[in-house]
């Protein structure tokens, strides 16, 4: 299977390690072109343009920031891959984007007699090198059945929602969730902190009940420690709220939870925290509770 990879950041650079090791082709192409040196060594071949990269390949693979980098892959002047990709050509899109820009690029490439499946996924930087991410597709039937074995090799959950621009919507509904789980815990752990109580434990105790979260589990540590090593970015996060609450004005559906959060994350943003993960909306928390910068200690 030839597959292009068009990204190589936190989430793409290990997906496409993951297709060259499940023994896909692969060329990849990043525009800050150092990147690609270390697929380069796994043996990847390396395209000089998006266009390029397309252009001898089955399947295109693109995992970028937002809605203006997938257009610039895919569509851009002579360079984006629409230009290369030949007619039955397969496009899979893992960028978290809106959904109406995803139906604008499907359209396109459908008009080239490419199909297009978007594929967001959630899992942070650790799913995507273990391969166990949670991939949330829109397409059709056919075009989903071809996507599907080179997403099951990045993926532990792949699931069609429907049509082109459902797994955007999906992406929407996981970021809200997603953020009202963070701030709860930081709101539970400062608070456990601050009443006298062994955050440490009540993390054990809680754990076991209704509130056990992946999220619980994996970044509770990091609020406790005061510490935000990169998983998801605050900001790509405070993206993908704008893309949520754009569609909430347009559907008239209030997002209390998901509006404060985005107020919070901004103003994390704008003290220079935007690109720790984005456990570190406990830091709002603690500094509104009072307690000083490092571990919480009983």
């Amino acid at each position: 299977m030839k597959i292009a990879v068009l990204g190589l950041g936190t989430m793409g650079a290990p997906m496409a390690t993951n297709l060259i090791k499940a023994g896909c082709e692969v060329t990849v192409y990043n525009r800050t072109r150092v990147r690609e040196e270390p697929l380069a060594k796994l043996g990847a071949a390396r395209a000089e343009d998006p266009a390029q990269a397309a252009a001898e390949v089955d399947i295109v693979l693109s995992c970028v920031s937002d809605t203006p980098d997938v257009a610039h892959v895919l569509l851009d002047g002579t360079v984006g891959a629409i230009h290369g990709l030949r007619e039955g050509g397969l496009v899979i899109d893992c960028s978290s984007i809106a959904p109406a820009a995803t139906r604008r690029f499907a359209e396109q490439f459908r008009a080239k007699g490419i199909g297009y499946v978007d594929a967001p996924v959630s899992g942070g930087s650790e799913g995507a090198v273990k391969g166990t991410l949670t991939i949330m597709c829109g397409g059709t039937e056919e075009d989903y059945a071809r996507a599907e074995p080179v997403l099951q090799i990045i993926g532990a959950k792949v699931t069609r929602i429907g049509p082109v621009g459902c797994g955007q919507i999906a992406k929407v509904a996981n970021q809200i969730a997603i953020a009202g789980t963070y701030m709860a815990l930081a709101e539970a752990l400062t608070l456990a902190y601050r009443a006298g109580a062994n955050p440490e434990r009540v993390v054990k105790a809680i754990n076991g009940g209704v509130a056990g979260s992946w999220i619980l589990n994996n970044r509770s540590d990091k609020m406790l420690n005061d510490d935000y090593p990169l998983g998801f970015r605050t900001r790509l996060h405070r993206k993908d709220l704008g893309i949520a609450l754009d569609a909430a004005h347009e559907f008239q559906v209030p997002l209390p939870i998901a509006s404060l959060v985005a107020t919070i994350e901004d103003g994390l943003i704008a003290q220079g925290h935007g690109d720790e993960d984005m456990s570190n909306l406990a830091r709002f928390i603690r500094e509104g509770a009072g307690v000083p910068s490092g571990p919480m200690k009983a």
